[in-house]
C-alpha cells in the first residue's frame, strides 16, 4: 500500500551528511537492540540508535510495565544513556519496529527537539525498508528552549 504522502525515505539523509556505512550501523545498533525490549504485554518490540556529534552511538529498547504509563520508549533510552554519558549534540536517531511506517511517538519527538532538528531514520525489523525524515517534519512548530526566552 502506497502512503497518500510523498515518501521522504527516497531522499538522502538531509542534514546529517551520513555515510551509508554510518547509516547502516545506526540500522544494524537499533535491530540489535530491539531483541532486548521488554514488552510483555502490547508485544510491540521498538529499538533505537541515536548518533551523537562525537560519532558515538548510543542504543535503548522500549520497556513496558504493568502500570502502563511507567513504561519508556526506546528513543527516550538511548536519549538518557547519551545524556548521562555527557552528550548533548546528536546528528541522527534510527528507530526500528516491525516496518518503516514506525516513528518517533509525540513524547520522544519533544524530548529530541531540545538538542536540536535531527536526522530520523524509520526502519522495519528485517533492516531493509527505510524512511528517512528532518524532526521538524514529524513535529511541526516545537516548544523548544528559544520558547522559553
Amino acid at each position: 500500500m502506497k502512503p497518500d504522502f510523498e515518501d521522504p525515505g527516497i531522499r538522502p539523509l538531509a542534514r546529517a551528511g551520513l555515510a551509508p556505512m554510518t547509516k547502516r550501523n545506526l540500522i544494524e545498533a537499533a535491530k540489535a537492540v530491539r531483541e532486548n525490549s521488554y514488552s510483555p504485554y502490547s508485544k510491540y518490540k521498538v529499538g533505537a540508535a541515536l548518533l551523537a556529534a562525537s560519532g558515538k552511538i548510543y542504543t535503548g529498547a522500549n520497556f513496558e510495565n504493568a502500570a502502563y504509563g511507567a513504561g519508556t520508549c526506546a528513543e527516550r533510552v538511548a536519549l538518557g544513556a547519551a545524556l548521562s554519558a555527557g552528550e548533548r549534540k546528536f546528528k541522527a536517531i534510527c528507530v526500528c519496529g516491525i516496518d518503516a511506517s514506525i516513528t518517533p511517538c509525540g513524547i520522544c519527538r519533544q524530548a529530541l527537539v531540545e538538542f536540536g532538528d535531527i536526522d530520523v531514520i524509520c526502519v522495519g525489523e528485517d533492516g531493509n525498508e527505510t524512511r528517512s525524515y528532518l524532526l521538524s517534519e514529524l513535529l511541526k512548530a516545537s516548544f523548544g528552549p528559544a520558547n522559553l526566552g
